[in-house]
C-alpha cells in the first residue's frame, strides 16, 4: 500500500540548506571530538583507551540507525523523521556538554549517534531526488561540502575550541543549530510523494544488526587491551559477532519485508561504488585519527597547532569542490576517481618519511594533496554508486552505502590504533638491542647524559640517563609503528586505482 502526500515547492538552495545544515554539524562534531580526546580523558580522569569509547559509541549507534533509515522513513515519513532525529541529536549534544562523568558522556554520544544516523542517507536521497538529472553533480558537490568538508574541518575547529575555551563548546554549539534546523526542515522539506505503508516490522533484523555491531565494536576496542584471541571472552565474543553478521545477512535476504534490501548489491555500480567509498573513508579517517595522535603524543603539539597542521586539507578540498563539476563535464569520472586514489596514495606515502624533526609544512603538503584526492573520488563515486538505483530505492541504497562507510570508520578507528601499538612492540624488540653496553654509540651517549645530569648525585644521574634513553627508544618504536601503518594505507590506495575503471558511466 502507498500513501500519497501533498507536495509544496521550495527553492532548491533552501531545501539544500535545510537538510545539509544539521548533517554538516553532525559530521563536524564527530571529527572535532578526535582532537579533544586528550582533554576529555583528562577532564574525567580516565585513560585514553576508556575515552575512545566516546568515539566508538557514536559510531555504533550511528551505524545501527543508518541501516534503519529506509524503514523509519516509510514508518514516520521524511519530514517527521528529520525533525525527530535532529531533536535527538540536539538532546545528545546537551547531555555531552553537561556530562558529569565519562559514562554519561558515552551515553550522550550514543544518543548523538542515534540522532545523527539517518541524517546522512536522507540528505543524500533528498538531494538526488529533488535536483534535476543534469544537476546531480551540483547535488553531490553540496553533499560533499556538508559531509566531507565539515568532517575535514573538524580537527581544526576542535583545536580552536579546546585551546581557547572549554571542550564542552564542541557540543553546546549544536544546540542552536539543531533548533534552527528543525524550523528549516518544517518549512522547506517536502514529504515524499508516495511511501510504502509499513505492515510488519523486522524486529529480528534490527536485533541481529545491533548485536553484530555492538559485539564487533567491543572486540575491536578491547582486543588490544586483552591481547586479542589469547583472551577467552574476546574469542567467544568475536565468534558471536561473526554468527550475528551471518544470521543478519541470511535473514535480510530471506525475510519478505526486510529491514534493508541487501539485493541492491546486485547493481554493479552500487557494489563497486560502495567499496570505493568505504575505502576512501578508511584512508581519510585513518589520517584524521593517527596524525593528531602523532602530533600530540610524539611531537608535543597542542590541539590548535594540530588543527592548523591539518587545515590545508580544507583549502584544497574547497577549491576542488568549485572545480569538480567542470571536470566531470570534460573528463571521464573513472579517470578522476583513479587520479583521486593516486593523490591519496602519494599523500599518505609522504608520512612514511616522518621523523621527530619534521616541520608543520611537511605535514601540511600531503594534506593539500589529500584534499584534492578526496573530492576527486567522493563526488563522482557518490553519483555513480546511487545514480543507477531506482528512485524508490534511493533512501535504502543511501542507508546501505553509508552503513558500509560508517562501519569501515569504526573498524579503522580501532584497527589503526592496534597497528600502531603492536608495531611499536615489534620495533621495541629490535631497538632494545641497541641499549647495550657492548654498543660504543650507546656508551658514548650514556656517558654524555650522565655528565649532563651529574649536577646531582652520580646514582641519580645514572638512573635519569637510563630513563631518558629508554624513553627515547619507546618514542622511536612508536614513530616507526606510525610509519609502517601509513605505508599499509598508502599501498591500499594504490591497489584501488584499477577498481575505478570497473564502474559503468551512465549519462542520465
Amino acid at each position: 500500500m502507498q500513501q500519497a502526500v501533498k507536495q509544496k515547492t521550495s527553492p532548491l538552495w533552501l531545501i539544500a540548506l535545510s537538510i545539509l545544515l544539521p548533517t554538516s554539524f553532525a559530521c563536524l562534531a564527530t571529527s572535532a571530538t578526535n582532537v579533544a580526546i586528550p582533554h576529555i580523558s583528562g577532564y574525567f580522569g580516565s585513560t585514553v583507551d576508556e575515552a575512545n569509547w566516546i568515539i566508538t559509541s557514536y559510531m555504533i549507534a550511528n551505524a545501527c540507525l543508518i541501516l534503519m533509515t529506509g524503514w523509519l522513513e516509510n514508518l514516520m515519513g521524511r519530514k517527521l523523521l528529520l525533525k525527530v532525529f535532529i531533536t535527538i541529536f540536539t538532546v545528545g549534544s546537551l547531555i555531552c556538554a553537561i556530562a558529569p562523568n565519562l559514562n554519561t558522556m558515552v551515553f550522550g554520544r550514543l544518543i548523538q549517534g542515534i540522532g545523527g544516523g539517518p541524517m546522512t542517507p536522507v540528505s543524500q536521497a533528498i538531494l538526488l531526488s529533488v535536483f534535476p538529472p543534469d544537476k546531480k553533480g551540483v547535488a553531490m558537490s553540496l553533499y560533499g561540502l556538508a559531509v566531507m568538508i565539515f568532517a575535514i574541518l573538524g580537527p581544526t575547529f576542535g583545536g580552536l575550541i579546546v585551546d581557547n575555551t572549554d571542550w564542552q563548546w564542541i557540543y553546546y554549539i549544536n544546540i542552536p543549530v539543531g533548533i534552527l534546523s528543525i524550523s528549516l526542515v518544517h518549512a522547506n522539506i517536502d514529504e515524499i510523494k508516495t511511501r510504502k505503508k509499513v505492515e510488519k516490522t523486522d524486529f529480528v533484523g534490527m536485533i541481529a544488526l545491533v548485536l553484530w555491531l555492538l559485539s564487533m565494536q567491543v572486540v575491536l576496542d578491547k582486543g588490544q587491551q586483552y591481547n586479542w584471541f589469547d583472551c577467552a571472552w574476546i574469542s567467544w565474543l568475536a565468534g558471536f559477532s561473526v554468527v550475528a553478521l551471518a544470521f543478519f545477512i541470511v535473514w535480510e535476504l530471506e525475510y519478505k519485508i526486510p529491514l534493508i534490501n541487501l539485493r541492491l548489491f546486485k547493481d554493479k555500480n552500487f557494489l563497486i561504488g560502495t567499496i570505493l567509498s568505504a575505502s576512501v573513508n578508511m584512508l581519510v579517517f585513518s589520517t584524521i585519527v593517527l596524525i593528531p595522535q602523532f602530533l600530540q603524543n610524539l611531537m608535543g603539539y597542542n590541539a590548535i597547532l594540530t588543527g592548523y597542521a591539518l587545515a590545508s586539507r580544507i583549502v584544497s578540498s574547497v577549491i576542488m569542490m568549485l572545480l569538480i563539476n567542470r571536470l566531470l563535464k570534460i573528463i571521464d569520472s573513472r579517470i578522476l576517481i583513479a587520479c583521486g586514489f593516486l593523490f591519496l596514495g602519494i599523500s599518505t606515502l609522504f608520512f612514511v618519511n616522518l621523523n621527530l624533526a619534521v616541520s608543520m609544512a611537511y605535514i601540511a603538503i600531503p594534506q593539500l594533496l589529500m584534499g584534492i584526492g578526496i573530492i576527486l573520488i567522493f563526488i563522482p563515486v557518490s553519483a555513480l554508486a546511487l545514480g543507477t538505483l531506482p528512485k524508490s530505492e534511493l533512501t535504502n541504497g543511501a542507508s546501505l552505502h553509508n552503513l558500509c562507510k560508517s562501519t569501515t570508520m569504526a573498524v579503522v578507528a580501532s584497527i589503526s590504533s592496534t597497528f600502531v601499538a603492536r608495531g611499536a612492540q615489534i620495533h621495541q624488540n629490535y631497538l632494545v638491542h641497541n641499549l647495550s653496553n657492548f654498543s660504543l654509540i650507546f656508551q658514548n651517549k650514556f656517558s654524555s647524559l650522565v655528565h649532563i645530569f651529574s649536577c646531582q648525585s652520580t646514582t641519580f644521574a645514572t638512573i635519569k640517563a637510563n630513563s631518558f634513553l629508554y624513553k627515547s627508544m619507546l618514542t622511536q618504536s612508536r614513530l616507526l609503528a606510525y610509519v609502517d601503518t601509513f605505508l599499509i594505507f598508502a599501498t591500499i590506495a594504490f591497489i584501488l586505482i584499477p577498481f575505478s575503471f570497473m564502474l559503468n558511466v551512465k549519462n542520465d
